[in-house]
């Protein structure tokens, strides 16, 4: 059962990741050399791409860093992150319709669920401690750091919630230390909830 839930998952991830990337080059308004930064530039793309990689690597097992303690409980927390930053924040500044809103449904809803209900039925007790997923956190600091220094260059944010150009450099920085505080205590928080179902199942 376990496998099976892998390989969906994995399929489902890189269908909508790739779809992505093709709707971003068909409806691209740049050439496409900067069409394919900019879509890597989306934290969303990296962190599903991530999720992609870490259900491919639970069938292939070619990828250790996706086998070290706590890397299921970081990568939940990042793709609950996307959830939720959409839910909250993007959802309401823009209406995507057809292929484009399925994508973009299965990127912020199904896939950020779907890893939360894998990460409770299979998370091990080594996803239990705060530890070893702390060094996960370099992963969106370092986003962040070239997402900001390339937008001052190429005045390109991927959010507007980063775009300093318009809501200032002291507004980016309160937006990126809460979504980095956010991020601190949804792990906090998934470790607590595994810690405490662990004890429910022994």
């Amino acid at each position: 059962m376990k496998r099976k839930i892998e390989i969906i998952g994995s399929c489902i991830t890189w269908f909508a990741v790739i779809t992505q990337f093709v709707l971003m080059i068909l409806n691209r308004q740049t050439d496409i050399p900067e069409t394919i930064i900019r879509f890597f530039s989306f934290f969303t793309i990296l962190t599903n791409t991530l999720v992609a990689l870490y259900f491919t690597n639970k069938i292939t097992k070619n990828l250790s860093i996706f086998n070290k303690k706590g890397a299921l409980t970081a990568i939940t927390s990042f793709i609950l992150i996307v959830g939720l930053v959409y839910q909250i924040i993007l959802r309401a500044t823009w209406n995507p319709t057809g292929l484009q809103l399925i994508v973009d449904e299965l990127l912020h809803t199904l896939i950020p669920f779907y890893m939360l209900i894998y990460w409770l039925l299979y998370a091990e007790p080594s996803n239990f401690k705060l530890k070893p997923i702390l060094p996960w956190l370099a992963y969106p600091i370092i986003y962040i750091v070239c997402i900001m220094l390339r937008g001052e260059f190429s005045g390109f944010y991927p959010y507007p919630f980063l775009n300093v150009s318009k809501i200032g450099f002291q507004q980016s920085i309160i937006n990126i230390s809460i979504i980095l505080i956010v991020s601190l205590i949804l792990m906090s928080f998934l470790i607590f909830v595994g810690k405490k179902l662990k004890s429910i199942k022994l």
